[in-house]
């Protein structure tokens, strides 16, 4: 994950969990349109349409972006403290029964761990879903892939509703260990990212990537437009005629489920390596 470099103060606040001064921050009392994002990584946090004026001293939303805040009770158990979701960033705390909105809710968030894209200047995303063996090692080298945004480990293709990892560990739930991968498509494409899911795993190995054997480490694109679904099939054709095996799945996308925390950035956050991924270039 690429990390934006911090000035000592951003530190402060943003890795030792510090807090900015009320009434100094400079998105206190901004009223543009757009998007706030991470301060450390850029992911998108809140929309303008969620925050309101609350007299506290610090910038106030009452709904973050989906999927994009964490919260956990501060160490006390008194407070809890709301987290970039993608960087691990402090952000402040999170507030309810206070009446401000309808919502009921109001985050209270340092400026100092924000940046701000305005609404006619936003980046355009798109997404992709690639299964490819352990979603450890997918993610681990999808992350670093160009023009990739931000990535979430999960479940899809299955039938079982809202499956948590033992469910899907016993192979019967249908799902495949998938990855969801937000890119800017001014930087990259669903093609090239589709070309460096095929180069870091074995695309011939059926319902398995090396030691890691079952149906949910199936290898596998689950296509969300008929462009995705024709470049993937375009990408199989190629790699059969230079001789390698393919026996990845080209499924329509359905549900993707969001798996536990422990398992998103797993080797970001732990040191290690993938055991059943490695780069081999085939294109």
């Amino acid at each position: 994950m690429k990390l934006n470099k911090l000035t000592a103060e951003e530190e402060r606040v943003i890795i030792f969990k510090g807090t900015e001064m009320p009434f100094t921050g400079k998105f206190e009392k901004h009223k543009e349109k757009g998007t706030y994002i991470c301060k450390r990584c850029d992911a998108p946090l809140y929309k303008s349409s969620s925050k309101f004026e609350s007299g506290c001293g610090w910038p106030s939303f009452d709904d973050e972006i989906k999927g994009s805040v964490k919260k956990e009770k501060d160490a006390d158990g008194r407070r809890t403290e709301i987290l970039c979701s993608n960087c691990g960033a402090h952000l402040g705390h999170v507030f309810y029964g206070e009446r401000f909105t309808e919502k009921n809710t109001r985050h209270c968030v340092n400026s100092i761990s924000l940046n701000f894209i305005p609404e006619k200047s936003e980046r355009k995303t798109e997404t992709a879903i690639f299964a490819s063996g352990c979603f450890w090692g997918t993610e681990y080298f999808l992350k670093k892939a160009k023009g990739v945004v931000s990535t979430e480990v999960g479940y899809t293709g299955g039938k079982t509703e809202n499956p948590d990892y033992e469910e899907v560990c016993t192979g019967r739930t249908g799902h495949a260990e998938a990855v969801k991968v937000i890119y800017d498509p001014s930087k990259t494409s669903f093609e090239e990212l589709a070309k460096y899911f095929f180069e870091t795993h074995d695309p011939g190995q059926l319902n398995r990537q090396g030691p890691d054997i079952g149906e949910q480490y199936r290898s596998a694109i689950f296509y969300l437009s008929d462009e995705q679904k024709s470049a993937s099939e375009k990408l199989i054709k190629q790699l059969k005629q230079k001789g390698i095996k393919v026996v990845t799945e080209i499924t329509k996308a359905g549900k993707f489920w969001k798996a536990e925390e422990y398992h998103q950035d797993y080797y970001e956050i732990t040191g290690k390596y993938p055991y059943c991924h490695k780069y081999e270039k085939k294109f």
